[in-house]
């Protein structure tokens, strides 16, 4: 496997509450390095722009708003097969169906504020 750099973003809840050391512990775990990492609060635009993809989706705006409601952390993370490894450790977008020990099962409050 080749090392690959992804991006991440620890989301407004998980900040809100204190807990981003803790995810990032998880990170870590994974085998993952974080290689740059800036707490930020997100624009309008910024938020728009990552969240495109779901631009049509009923639940873009409310989506859009929570990302913008408090900092997030951005993190660039590098290692073997870092994209699906990152997938992996945060976990199925439901905190329900997220498997035990990831992220979204650990730290999640809802499918909206799922942490990561």
């Amino acid at each position: 496997m080749a090392i690959q750099r992804t991006f991440s973003i620890i989301k407004p809840d998980a900040t809100k509450r204190n807990i981003t050391g803790k995810i990032v512990a998880k990170i870590e775990e994974a085998g993952l390095r974080v290689v740059a990492q800036k707490r930020i609060r997100l624009s309008e635009e910024q938020a728009k722009g990552f969240y495109a993809e779901h631009a049509e989706r009923p639940f873009y705006g409310e989506l859009v708003e929570f990302m913008m409601s408090e900092p997030v952390v951005v993190q660039v993370l590098e290692g073997e097969d870092a994209i699906a490894e990152y997938r992996a450790v945060m976990g199925a977008t439901n905190p329900a169906d997220a498997a035990p020990g990831t992220i979204r099962a650990e730290f999640a409050q809802s499918m909206g504020e799922n942490s990561a």
